[in-house]
Formats: C-alpha cells, structure tokens, sequence
C-alpha cells in the first residue's frame, strides 16, 4: 500500500506558514516541454493559485520537469464569503458558469434556504488549501491540455509528485534560489534572470502587473514570510532583490583575469561577483561555498523529506514518529556530499547516502 504523503502537522496554523517544494517529470524524463508548453503550463499554474488560495513563492520550468516551491496557508475559520467564492471560481470557470452559481446561491438566500448555501460552497471549497488539490488540478488540466494538442494519450508525468517539506526563513530562499538556478545548472543561461519560465526571470522580466508583481510577491514571501511579511511586491524594490540578486550570483564566475605574483610568476585568478572573503579561502581550502552549492544538484533538498534547521526537523520528525523504527532517536541529519555547505546551517530528515 501506498504511504500517505506527509503533511506538515502545523498546516492548520495561522501563525506559521507551510512551504513545500513539489517535483514532477515527465515519463520516460523525455524533453516534450517546449516553449509553448511552458507557457501554457505557467497559465494554468497562475490560474490554480488563484482557485486554490495557495501561493507559489518560487518556481521554475524545465523541458522535462518542474520545481514549484508552494505556500499552501489554511482556510480561514470563518471559510469564504459568497464574493470571495464566486471570485476564485472565475479564476477556473466560464463567466456563465460562475453566473449559474451566483443564480443558486441567490435562489437559496430568497426562498429561505440557507442551509443549501454550505454545500454549494463545498462543491468546490474541499479543492482549495490543499496541497494534493492543486498539484492533481494542475497536472491533470495539463495532461488534458498536452495530449489533445499532441495527439496523444496515456499519463504525461512519470510518477506521483515529489514533495519535501521546508521551514520558512533560511530554509525557504535557500530553496527558492536552488529553484531559480535550475537553469544555470543545466547550462542553458548564465545569470537566472535570463530565463523567462522561472520565478525570478518572471520577476525581473514580468512588468509592472499582472504575473510579474506576483512573481515578485512570491519571492518577497520566500525571503521574508519568518519576519512575518505577507506577499507585498512593493517590498521587492532595494533591499530583497538585491539580497535574492547576491545569493543567486554568490556561486557565479565572472571573469577570469592575469597577473603578475609575487613571486614574480605570471598567474590566472577567477573572480566572481558576491564571493566574500571567507568564502574564497574556504574554496582554495577545497570546501564548496554555499553559493557554488546551489549550482550543484542537491538531492536533499527533492528528496530530504524535511528541510530546515535542527530543531524544526526534530520537531517534524516527532509529529510524525510512527513512520520511522524504535530505533531512530531523533530526525535531523547533517549534510553531506554536495550540500556540505550548508551542514550545521540547514539539516534534513532522510540521510541519503547515494547521489548527494
């Protein structure tokens, strides 16, 4: 039997937000993704945040997979108002559609019933707040979208989605940034900004409305959601992009230069933008900064589990102590591999051993 994917115990909470970083590919890994495709899939992502009330904080999209890091806050207590309701469903449905709904709810509150009205709003409330909601909406309007105008049929994605759990704070830009450089990794750009299927190239490059301030929302919450800021793009300006700007380029090299030694000798020295001196010495010590990190492929932060420091990992890992045996005391594992510089900072709940 299939295990249960694992959800945040807290994600009722109001007070502390839930991230997680969802994975999927394409079956076979084949590169199908092309221009059009993402931005049909980026459409109906935009269109499910809207219907689900969920909020994507960083994503990129790849020619045979994608990265969404995803807010998923809870419903208020008090649920949705018949405005707010009729309002997300235009974000998924016809104008005529969303009318017909209105009509019922009008007809009930008229004839006395208001007793119907809970259950017109269920109809489609139980598919909002919901992490497994969104993801099975928008990868089966997708399947449906890609099949028809290829003329194919069959599953699109290779298998469930993956998802990790990630702490708010360092943990979530941390996140954010191995997302945005996805690209970078793969060789496609040098400076993420370049790549328009991503948060931060839709960030830089998205205008003033519309999807770019959202995307610059997004990326405010990532960098900002543990000092208990909301999604305001207007915080973008000055301090956090230029904060997200030095993370993202930390590991970037910029040029390569020659000189002269002391010792009389000619030499070549690489430099690059946003190294600090710490940091260089680290790398001729042979340790990989934080910044080159991100520019490795971690297997931790798609297959941790659980990100984020120790005691919020322990913390995880307690909520959750029936899926692991008698003998494991405690849940945070130190990083290694790839990721080592980022142990004693960020901590995972799997101890992976193979590929890191």
């Amino acid at each position: 039997m299939r295990r249960a994917r694992w959800l945040a115990e807290w994600r009722h909470s109001e007070k502390k937000p839930v991230f997680y970083h969802c994975i999927s590919r394409v079956v076979d890994r084949r590169f199908v993704l092309g221009a059009g495709e993402k931005e049909h899939f980026r459409m109906l992502m935009r269109m499910q945040e809207k219907f689900t009330g969920c909020r994507v904080v960083s994503y990129c999209l790849m020619d045979n997979h994608f990265h969404i890091l995803l807010e998923v806050p809870p419903m208020a207590e008090e649920g949705l108002s018949d405005g707010d309701l009729l309002k997300r469903l235009g974000a998924l449905y016809s104008e005529a559609f969303v009318a017909e709904v209105a009509r019922e709810i009008d007809e009930a509150r008229r004839i006395g019933a208001e007793f119907r009205i809970p259950e017109i709003h269920g109809r489609f409330t139980y598919r909002m707040h919901s992490l497994a909601e969104f993801m099975k909406g928008l990868l089966q309007r997708y399947t449906r979208w890609h099949n028809r105008t290829h003329s194919r049929t069959g599953r699109l994605w290779e298998d469930r989605f993956k998802s990790v759990i990630v702490e708010d704070g360092v943990a979530a830009k941390t996140m954010a940034a191995y997302i945005d450089l996805n690209p970078v990794r793969a060789g496609i750009v040098k400076d993420p900004a370049q790549y328009r299927w991503s948060s931060y190239g839709e960030a830089i490059g998205g205008g003033a409305k519309g999807n770019g301030k959202t995307a610059r929302a997004g990326l405010v919450r990532a960098l900002r959601a543990h000092q208990g800021c909301g999604a305001d793009a207007s915080r973008w300006a000055n301090e956090v992009s230029r904060e997200y700007r030095k993370l993202l380029m930390a590991g970037a090299v910029e040029k390569t230069e020659t000189r002269i030694g002391r010792n009389g000798a000619e030499e070549t020295r690489r430099t690059r933008k946003g190294m600090s001196a710490a940091e260089a010495e680290s790398e001729r010590a042979g340790e990989i900064s934080r910044g080159r990190m991100l520019r490795c492929r971690v297997r931790y932060f798609t297959d941790g589990a659980v990100i984020g420091g120790k005691a919020f990992v322990n913390e995880a890992f307690a909520s959750a102590r029936e899926r692991f045996g008698t003998k494991r005391r405690d849940g945070a594992r130190k990083m290694r591999g790839e990721a080592a510089a980022a142990a004693g900072l960020l901590w995972s709940l799997r101890d992976l051993r193979k590929g890191i």
